[in-house]
């Protein structure tokens, strides 16, 4: 994933997501052993003894959060890092929110949080400088376009050779694209921003995001464009994990707490709850 721009919040949402996990849990001055965990992190391997401190985008856009509003835990990844706090033994009151740039946060060395929260996809080379969780979200990827332009009636693969497509160098987007295997050469750039700022040039005629930030695009922040369609995952995931200080030594215990969830299906309760209009009317592409 690349940074996400500034974009207005406007999703409506009902009451928060946090009811099934915050219920009895009490406050205390330091946390108890998780049960993702034998022994769990002691105190001193957190920023704040105590405390769980979290952190997200400057601005942190819906659907993952609501109203730019983590305390409330309403919203995908607030109603996530809720979960994996009450995994580690923390009461809501026992969270603390920090705001961060993608890339400072993403940047080795030290950190003013125990986990970042951010749609970050995990890669190879980023795991040079950082520690991820295991992942909490896998998205598809999705070809966005211009209303009027070439890919303006595309309904299939067939149909994509025939226009000029833009993406993400070294992106699960751009990976995607080759594994499908149909001779095209997409323009790269280095960032999403580069790409949708192609694509309302001109310079393109349909651009590849993960589905997430296609919604957002076409929804907030691109005028005129819309979802040509999702595309065929091929065996490429872009999954998203919770990002920590490089050889955290809550990496393992945060890992945990988010298999739990995974595994106990809160993961995809919230997934539903919070993600499920993404695609809602957007075909995929064969």
């Amino acid at each position: 994933m690349s940074r996400r721009p500034a974009l207005r919040t406007a999703l409506a949402a009902s009451a928060a997501a946090l009811a099934l996990f915050l219920g009895g849990c009490a406050s205390s001055a330091a946390p108890s052993a998780s049960s993702s965990s034998d022994a769990g992190p002691s105190p001193d391997d957190y920023v704040t003894p105590g405390k769980l401190t979290i952190a997200t985008g400057e601005t942190a856009y819906e659907p993952y959060v609501i109203d730019d509003d983590p305390e409330s835990g309403e919203g995908f990844e607030a109603a996530v890092a809720y979960a994996v706090a009450d995994k580690l033994g923390f009461a809501k009151d026992d969270v603390e929110w920090v705001r961060t740039s993608f890339d400072a946060a993403i940047a080795p060395g030290p950190k003013s949080f125990d986990f970042n929260v951010q749609q970050y996809t995990i890669t190879d080379e980023r795991k040079q400088g950082v520690d991820f969780s295991s992942p909490y979200y896998s998205a598809s990827q999705s070809l966005i376009a211009l209303k009027g332009g070439k890919a303006d009636g595309v309904t299939d693969l067939a149909g994509l050779k025939d226009i000029t497509i833009g993406a993400m160098a070294n992106s699960t987007s751009a990976l995607t694209l080759d594994a499908l295997d149909l001779g095209l050469e997409p323009k790269l750039y280095n960032s999403n921003e580069d790409a949708t700022a192609a694509l309302s040039a001109g310079q393109v005629d349909a651009v590849v995001l993960d589905t997430p930030t296609a919604y957002v695009a076409v929804n907030f922040y691109i005028e005129n464009s819309f979802f040509v369609g999702e595309l065929p995952k091929s065996g490429i995931e872009d999954q998203w994990g919770l990002l920590l200080a490089k050889d955290s030594p809550l990496t393992p215990a945060v890992s945990a707490a988010v298999d739990e969830l995974r595994e106990d299906g809160t993961l995809a309760d919230l997934e539903e709850r919070w993600l499920s209009g993404l695609t809602e009317g957007v075909t995929e592409l064969q």
